[in-house]
């Protein structure tokens, strides 16, 4: 999570290193190999969870040590490199592509046995479809950490019930990326790349035919989840609305509706 640039930028204090804080979480700072977080209501749940991914073998999350005496909660840190928006080069190949869908498979298949505790709150943001098990709901290249001892996803706030196919539309458009910002040649490897990832993961027929509305309904959820945060002045959510956001999940939502055809076939032939 953090590189010679980033720790060039940021002196380590008494209060610890503080690290990108990206979009949302401020207030996150490293403390020797620890992780210190705002904590929330949510926490002992999402803390349930992750003590349980790792008891069943899922490595690819932080391990939770607890709350801490200024009452945040305390994470392994993570080593190595969040992949986006600098190292985003890391998921180029067809190889690393197919490393995060089995990473996602092997999350959820975790996660199928985790009863949450009887008091469990979540921060559920959007709320899914439906909701077969807890899911990460926010499975993108800026919560992946990318490290020589393994790969990581960090960020576990927003956890949720949720569905398989709910977090993968979501990851798709993160890797892909699904992104009306591209070039020529961009949707044939936006195609080509949601193929990659589908297949690493182990979406059979019906599994992705229930995929593909999903696409441009996940993106479009952001879009409307950042215009009412913004309309009720919610941050950080209005601040991202302004900064144009909202705008980009819209745009996402209709180029993805409107390449269909395109993530059809990319799916199903």
């Amino acid at each position: 999570m953090d590189g010679p640039s980033s720790r060039r930028r940021r002196p380590l204090s008494s209060e610890g290193t503080p690290l990108p804080q990206g979009n949302v979480t401020s207030g996150i700072v490293r403390i020797g190999d620890t992780v210190r977080r705002p904590a929330g209501p949510w926490t002992p749940a999402v803390h349930a969870l992750l003590r349980h991914l790792h008891a069943v073998g899922f490595s690819g999350a932080p391990q939770p040590h607890g709350i801490d005496e200024r009452g945040r909660e305390v994470l392994s840190f993570a080593p190595g490199v969040v992949a986006w928006p600098d190292h985003f080069e890391l998921l180029a190949d067809d190889r690393a592509l197919a490393r995060v869908g089995h990473l996602v498979r092997d999350l959820h298949d975790a996660a199928a046995g985790f009863t949450p505790p009887p008091d469990a709150q979540w921060q559920v943001g959007i709320p899914a479809p439906d909701g077969d098990l807890i899911v990460h709901n926010d499975v993108a290249p800026w919560n992946l950490v990318i490290g020589d001892e393994g790969w990581v996803l960090i960020d576990w706030d927003g956890a949720a019930p949720g569905s398989r196919l709910w977090d993968v539309a979501y990851a798709l458009h993160g890797f892909a990326p699904l992104s009306a910002a591209v070039g020529p040649d961009g949707v044939a490897v936006q195609a080509h790349r949601v193929r990659v990832l589908a297949g690493a993961y182990g979406l059979d027929e019906a599994e992705r035919r229930g995929l593909l509305p999903l696409l441009a309904r996940r993106a479009m959820s952001m879009h409307q989840f950042l215009a009412e945060g913004a309309a009720n002045g919610v941050e950080p959510w209005a601040r991202l609305w302004a900064d144009g956001h909202g705008e980009s999940w819209r745009a996402d939502a209709e180029h993805i509706e409107r390449h269909r055809t395109d993530r059809e076939r990319a799916l199903l032939d």
